[in-house]
């Protein structure tokens, strides 16, 4: 049976998860210097999740191009009037 267009998600999770699964728990461990080889991966310690906060990117560049862009049509208009 296919599922509606309507209940599928095109981007996948849209929010931040907060659980991450064994191995994703064992590879920060091992990172952290928490995890030797031989360990049992049962009864793993608790690994905190960081949220990611992404910066929104300054205009500036936008900004500059939208004021040559707009400078463009008025220096062709002065041309034509001038022409005229």
């Amino acid at each position: 049976m296919t599922m509606d267009k309507s209940l599928k998600m095109r981007l996948g999770l849209a929010r931040t998860r907060s659980v991450l699964n064994r191995a994703e728990r064992i590879q920060r461990l091992k990172t952290a210097d928490r995890w030797q080889e031989g360990d049992s991966p049962f009864g793993l310690p608790k690994v905190r999740v960081y949220k990611l906060a992404l910066k929104k990117k300054k205009k500036k560049k936008e900004e500059e191009t939208e004021g040559t862009e707009a400078a463009a049509p008025a220096d062709a208009k002065k041309e034509v009037a001038k022409k005229n």
